[in-house]
C-alpha cells in the first residue's frame, strides 16, 4: 500500500493482486509491467516474480488499519477483474472495501466482460467507484458493460488515448480521465482527440479530468489543455461520523 501517490487522479494505492497480462493496444508499453520486470530474480524483493499474476492475502486488510480517510486505487499493479483472479478473492476484496466505508475505493478494468459477470453477485457499496479503460474506439464498447454495473461512481480512464473515442456513450458515466501515453517508446497523443472528449464531457455533464500530455517522461508534456488544467472530480460520500 503505497500513501501519496504520484497519479494525479488518487490519493493512495493498494495491491492486494500484483501483476497482469496484455489484453488490448493499451497495455502494450504498460508501466506496471517495466518495473515490475526490474526486479524479476531478486530474491525477497515483492516483484522478484516479476509481472507473473501474484495474489496477496496478507495485504487484504491493509485499508482497515488506515483511520484517516482516502482515496484509494485498487489494483495500480494489476486488473481486479482479471481472469486467473479467483472470485472469492475479488468478493474478499469487495467485502474489504465495503468495512472500510471512510475510504473511496477506485477500480479499473480492462476485462469487461468479466465484470459484468460477477457484478450481480459483488456488494457495491456507495464508497467503491468502477471504471474501464478505453483507449480507442475499438473498445467504447467497454463503457456499455459498464453502465449494467450498479456504482455509485462509474467513470472511464481514456488513457492512454491512442485515437478518437467516436462512438462512445457518456449516459450513465460519472467522470472521465485522459491522458497521453509516457516512457521511451510513448505514442504520441492529437490535442483534438482530447478536446473533443472535453467538449462532450462539458456538454453532458460528466466530470472530466486531464492528467497529462505525456511523452518521453510523464510530467513532459505538462497538464495544460487550452490554458488550463481540468481536474474535476465526482464527489466523495461524506464519511458519517
Amino acid at each position: 500500500m503505497a500513501d501519496n501517490s504520484a497519479i494525479e487522479w488518487t490519493e493512495a494505492t493498494w495491491n492486494p493482486v500484483t501483476g497482469c497480462s496484455k489484453v488490448s493496444p493499451g497495455c502494450a508499453h504498460c508501466y506496471a509491467e517495466t518495473f515490475a520486470e526490474r526486479w524479476r530474480g531478486i530474491g525477497g524483493h515483492p516483484y522478484e516474480q516479476g509481472f507473473d499474476l501474484r495474489l496477496w492475502p496478507a495485504r487484504l486488510e491493509q485499508p482497515l488499519r488506515w483511520k484517516r480517510p482516502r482515496t484509494i486505487f485498487v489494483n495500480s499493479m494489476s486488473d481486479l477483474f482479471h481472469e486467473e483472479i479467483p472470485e472469492d478473492f475479488i468478493t474478499a476484496v469487495f467485502e474489504v472495501m465495503t468495512r472500510a466505508d471512510w475510504h473511496t475505493f477506485q477500480i479499473l478494468t480492462k476485462r469487461h466482460e468479466r465484470l459484468a459477470e460477477l457484478a450481480p453477485v459483488l456488494p457495491w457499496p456507495a464508497n467503491v467507484w468502477m471504471g474501464v479503460s478505453i483507449e480507442n474506439r475499438r473498445f467504447v464498447h467497454r463503457a456499455d458493460y459498464l453502465r449494467e454495473v450498479p456504482a455509485r461512481v462509474r467513470f472511464i480512464s481514456a488513457e492512454p488515448l491512442l485515437g478518437p473515442l467516436e462512438g462512445l456513450e457518456l449516459s450513465g458515466i460519472d467522470w472521465l480521465i485522459a491522458g497521453g501515453e509516457s516512457g521511451p517508446r510513448h505514442r504520441r497523443v492529437h490535442a483534438d482527440w482530447v478536446r473533443a472528449l472535453r467538449d462532450r464531457c462539458v456538454a453532458e455533464g460528466v466530470a472530466f479530468f486531464f492528467k497529462q500530455w505525456g511523452g518521453v517522461r510523464s510530467k513532459a508534456g505538462g497538464r495544460l489543455l487550452d490554458g488550463r488544467t481540468w481536474d474535476e472530480t465526482p464527489e466523495r460520500v461524506a464519511v458519517l461520523a
